[in-house]
C-alpha cells in the first residue's frame, strides 16, 4: 500500500510542475518573451498542452464563460492540492498504521 500512496503523491506532484511550468510558459509567450515559431518553445508548448487539455476541458465545460480569463487551471491546482492533502492526511491507512 505504501507504494500506492507513493505513486499517487508523485503523479500528483507531476501534474502540479507541469502545470506551474506551462503557466509560466503562458505568461512568458503573452509578454512576447517566448516565440512559438521557435521549433523547441513550439514542441513544448504543444506537449504541454496536449497533457493538460484533457483535465482543463471537462472544468472549463462546467465553469461559466469568463470571457479571456480561463479559470480551469486555478480550479485544477486547488483539486491537486486538496488531493495531495487528503492523501497526507489519511497516510496512515496506506501504512497500515
Amino acid at each position: 500500500m505504501v507504494t500506492l500512496y507513493q505513486a499517487l503523491m508523485l503523479i500528483l506532484n507531476l501534474i502540479w510542475w507541469v502545470m506551474i511550468i506551462h503557466i509560466i510558459m503562458s505568461w512568458l509567450i503573452n509578454f512576447q518573451v517566448l516565440n512559438l515559431r521557435q521549433p523547441l518553445v513550439a514542441q513544448i508548448w504543444d506537449g504541454l498542452s496536449r497533457l493538460l487539455e484533457p483535465i482543463y476541458t471537462p472544468i472549463r465545460n462546467m465553469l461559466p464563460n469568463t470571457g479571456g480569463l480561463d479559470l480551469a487551471p486555478l480550479v485544477v491546482f486547488i483539486i491537486v492540492i486538496i488531493l495531495q492533502r487528503a492523501l497526507v492526511n489519511n497516510a496512515g491507512f496506506f501504512y497500515g498504521v
